[in-house]
């Protein structure tokens, strides 16, 4: 018998996007926020936190899913109670990228004042020069 080895290439920069998409998706809506903030304060079952959030639990399971496949929230079933908590993953990669993107914003911006400026200045002067 003969044994093959299989290379998986793996994409490292394929998954941390596809890790960014799941969070920043997870966290575009204002209920999963919310239930991210409260789960902050102590953990709840799915059927609290559709009550607090005054919708249906298939509603909440919905964003509690999506929550858990970003790996923001985990979840438990004991019986019949699913109990949800903060996920173990920090957001220290998103953090990262919204750092990375507001100093280039910054820089950006910081550019196109300069360029403002010399304009003012030469419009400025070019106002001076025709008044003469």
């Amino acid at each position: 018998m003969q044994v093959v080895k299989v290379r998986h290439t793996v994409n490292h920069m394929v998954q941390y996007q596809a890790r960014l998409d799941a969070t920043f998706a997870a966290l575009s809506d204002v209920t999963r926020r919310g239930v991210l903030e409260q789960l902050g304060g102590s953990d709840a079952s799915i059927s609290d936190l559709a009550q607090r959030f005054h919708m249906s639990l298939t509603g909440m399971k919905k964003h509690v899913s999506v929550l858990e496949q970003a790996g923001l929230v985990t979840t438990e079933k004991v019986g019949r109670v699913r109990t949800c908590r903060l996920g173990r993953r920090r957001l220290e990669e998103e953090a990262a990228w919204i750092e990375r993107h507001r100093q280039l914003w910054s820089a950006r911006f910081d550019a196109l004042d300069k360029v403002v400026e010399t304009l003012k200045r030469k419009e400025k002067a070019d106002g001076q020069g025709k008044r003469r």
